[in-house]
């Protein structure tokens, strides 16, 4: 074997990891910080803050008396408030028994209720609200498009185009575009277009009215892959146009949308242009369980790329409550589709490999890594609602698990025996780890 053959397979591997443990950290710990501050708040010692498990690279201790440390094994976080007896925050019964009652006061087993819950609950909490400010920046950062519809940077691509910069767009085809009350959605006004070769465009340019040529407005164009997908396994990159499907050309996205999804999972050979010249790949569709508006899911067979204009529109800033309310409308869609995905797993209606492990987040990341900051960061803030959501399971062991037992205790006036606790815990401690192998099986054995 030629060790230099293997340079290729390390480096990927590498930053597979790489990018698999830096999205992790960062979820761990805002996760981890959640709990930490709202329990100092309310009253709360946090004796060990870490990053990490195993053996400790680096720590140090605040004035608050918290040992803050680096661990040896970057996949994971834990904060030990006062009166743990480990990093699960089980009790400590020899020194609890030996506190005061204004030492148990700031332990986690001898706060109030209240404080207890809130710490608890803070960090999943934590967790969406990364979610939803990560989302609300790129929003705005990406800004909202202009009405009406004005070209910003063109996209290059093998047709050519006499459309520039500033351009207001009017008329495709000679179909006038939709104004801000139309009743049509931009693609029921795209899908009337006729697809052609070279398509027709009436614009406004400096006050007057120009015609211009250019390529469909929704050419079959990459612009973002998905993880994991036949596209990104066939080595396409965004920016790369797909001209023909088996000899066959195409001059629209909506023309390789219904090649794909009619193939039925056959190969399909693609002709593909990628900055100014051209090649040959083949690839083969697989079928995605897709959520639909309403909650229910529809089985597609897709190649995992996404599409848009040929050009950039230009975007305006969209305000700072705009950019939040989308920003909280896009983590309470991805709460809503987790919850709903499962449920059509235990059911059967979908198939459980949509539930990845390990491995495949892990791959996920590298792939997000691989498209950019921007794609990586979105979907570290996908990765922390996720997160977030898990950790509300009522699961012993998890803080759903631990908001159950403060629920049991706020109706029956007490907290579970701990003898029923350690046996509540062993069951979560069981069920996790049955999660994590069967989410691990997915990785290794799902197509």
């Amino acid at each position: 074997m030629d060790p230099i053959a293997l340079i290729p397979q390390f480096s990927s591997f590498f930053w597979i990891i790489l990018a698999f443990v830096v999205a992790l950290s960062v979820i761990v710990a805002v996760h981890e910080y959640g709990h930490y501050i709202v329990g100092r708040w309310s009253g709360i010692k946090a004796d060990v803050f870490s990053l990490g498990f195993g053996p400790v690279l680096y720590s140090r201790t605040d004035r608050h008396g918290t040992k803050w440390q680096f661990a040896a094994l970057p996949f994971g976080g834990y904060v030990k408030f006062a009166g743990d007896a480990n990093a699960a925050s089980g009790k400590d019964e020899e020194a609890m028994a030996g506190l005061s009652a204004e030492e148990a006061r700031h332990t986690m087993h001898g706060a109030p209720l209240w404080a207890r819950a809130a710490t608890v609950l803070a960090g999943p909490v934590f967790n969406f609200a990364l979610s939803i400010l990560v989302f609300a920046g790129v929003i705005a950062f990406n800004g909202v498009v202009e009405e009406p519809l004005t070209v910003g940077e063109l996209r290059p691509t093998p047709v050519e185009t006499t459309l520039a910069p500033g351009d207001i767009i009017r008329e495709i085809q000679g179909i006038p575009m939709p104004g801000p009350d139309a009743t049509e959605t931009g693609s029921d006004y795209y899908a009337l277009l006729p697809v052609t070769p070279v398509t027709s465009y009436t614009v406004t340019r400096d006050g007057q009215t120009v015609e211009a040529t250019g390529p469909n407005p929704l050419p079959p164009i990459v612009l973002q892959l998905s993880p994991q997908s036949a596209a990104l396994a066939a080595g396409l990159k965004a920016g790369d146009v797909i001209t023909a499907i088996e000899g066959t050309p195409v001059y629209a996205f909506s023309e390789l949308k219904e090649a794909v999804e009619s193939s039925n999972g056959a190969p399909l050979n693609l002709t593909v242009w990628r900055e100014g010249s051209t090649f040959e790949t083949t690839l083969t569709p697989r079928r995605v369980d897709e959520p639909q508006a309403d909650n229910t899911f529809v089985t597609q067979w897709r190649i995992g790329i996404a599409g848009g204009l040929f050009f950039e529109p230009q975007t305006s800033f969209p305000g700072v409550g705009t950019a939040l309310s989308n920003g909280v409308e896009q983590t309470w869609r991805i709460i809503t589709g987790s919850i709903s995905g499962l449920g059509h797993m235990i059911t059967g209606a979908i198939s459980s490999c949509n539930l990845s492990g390990p491995i495949g987040i892990a791959q996920t990341s590298g792939a997000m890594a691989s498209q950019g900051a921007e794609s990586f960061i979105w979907f570290i803030a996908v990765l922390s609602t996720a997160v977030g959501l898990l950790n509300l399971f009522p699961i012993p062991m998890l803080d759903g698990g631990h908001l159950t037992f403060y629920a049991y205790e706020a109706v029956t006036g007490r907290p579970p025996n701990d003898r029923a606790m350690r046996l509540l815990m062993s069951i979560g401690l069981t069920l996790i780890l049955s999660l994590m192998t069967f989410a691990l099986f997915n990785d290794i054995f799902c197509p």
